[in-house]
């Protein structure tokens, strides 16, 4: 479809983080440092998680759908800006911006289901130990993430094709360094009040209700750890709570943070600044939160890759004062038994 009916708008300039000259090789310098830790780390996780028998569990089988999501969510937008810098140039073009906010929608909504089954797979251990496996079946565990990957998809291809109808006129000027939804919506010079509609009511759905799904988990499994006797049971699982809602938060309140932000803020850097919190850091902590210092995880990249991998986990063990293993507290098990 032909964009705009005034003028033929073939491609857009994104703006970037910074215009400063001086602040651009340390801008490329800095992301692709931590691109290729987050290719690098995540990229472990899956190779290790498919390769060993013992993570073969519905816990690791969520994350490596997450690892491998989050590879996915930063290559849709960190490469392009990083040959926008190299070559010095900010232009997209039209086709590209389109692909690129949708795939872009496409693996954040995906992070987000993903998260909300992680959080639903830790309510069934703690609160409903004797019938994990049951629940937890690897047919369920596959048709969650089934699920999820269908509704996402549909949704990006709703929030595209709703941008395809859009006039653009003069100004392409994109203040972000990806194809935004919300920025792409508020260049438009034709209407775009279905167009909000559309998105606010996606967000609402796709990432309130399983933000409120997270929260419903986590409330019950902090009820089930209050009745723990051992501090140190309590300890290690609160401490697996706070892992995951710590990234929850991270992502929950810089995502929601730019697309509700004030029409204030339109016209600055602000919301993309915001952005690289949901799209780079959080992609990065990834790892180190949930694997690295996670015994059963540094045992399975020990034994693939032996010395190598085994100087890489004594790092993280160095770094790390606690096993925040993600298991249920031997407590619980016998509460329930009882």
């Amino acid at each position: 479809m032909a964009p705009g009916n005034d003028t033929q708008i073939s491609e857009f300039l994104l703006l970037g983080l910074s215009d400063e000259p001086e602040l651009q090789p340390l801008t490329f310098g800095l992301f692709l440092s931590m691109y290729l830790i987050i290719v690098f780390g995540n990229l472990l996780i899956v190779l290790a998680v498919s390769s060993d028998s013992h993570l073969h569990t519905p816990m690791y089988f969520f994350l490596a759908n997450l690892s491998f999501v989050d590879i996915c969510f930063t290559s849709t937008t960190v490469p392009k800006m990083l040959l926008n810098i190299q070559t010095q140039s900010k232009v997209i073009t039209y086709a590209g911006c389109i692909t690129q906010m949708y795939f872009f929608l496409l693996f954040v909504e995906l992070d987000i289901f993903l998260l909300t089954v992680m959080a639903y797979d830790r309510f069934v251990a703690i609160c409903h130990p004797l019938n994990y496996m049951v629940i937890m079946n690897p047919r369920l565990c596959e048709l969650l993430v089934l699920v999820s990957w269908i509704m996402c998809a549909l949704n990006s291809l709703l929030e595209s094709l709703m941008v395809l109808r859009l006039s653009f006129c003069t100004v392409r000027e994109i203040p972000h360094f990806f194809c935004e939804l919300n920025q792409m919506i508020q260049l438009a010079c034709s209407d775009t009040f279905l167009n909000n509609m559309v998105m606010y009511s996606g967000i609402m759905l796709l990432a309130g209700g399983p933000f409120v799904g997270i929260l419903y988990s986590y409330s019950k499994i902090v009820s089930s750890i209050r009745g723990i006797s051992s501090a140190q049971g309590k300890y290690k699982a609160f401490s697996t709570c706070v892992s995951h809602l710590s990234v929850v938060s991270l992502f929950y309140c810089t995502g929601l943070g730019v697309y509700l932000s004030s029409a204030a803020t339109q016209s600055s850097h602000s919301s993309a600044t915001a952005s690289v919190v949901y799209t780079v850091v959080t992609p990065m902590l990834n790892p180190f939160i949930y694997s690295l210092r996670n015994k059963d995880m540094k045992g399975a990249l020990m034994r693939r890759k032996g010395n190598t991998f085994a100087v890489l986990v004594g790092m993280q063990t160095g770094a790390a004062t606690l096993e925040n293993r993600m298991e249920v507290p031997q407590e619980i098990k016998n509460r329930t038994t009882q």
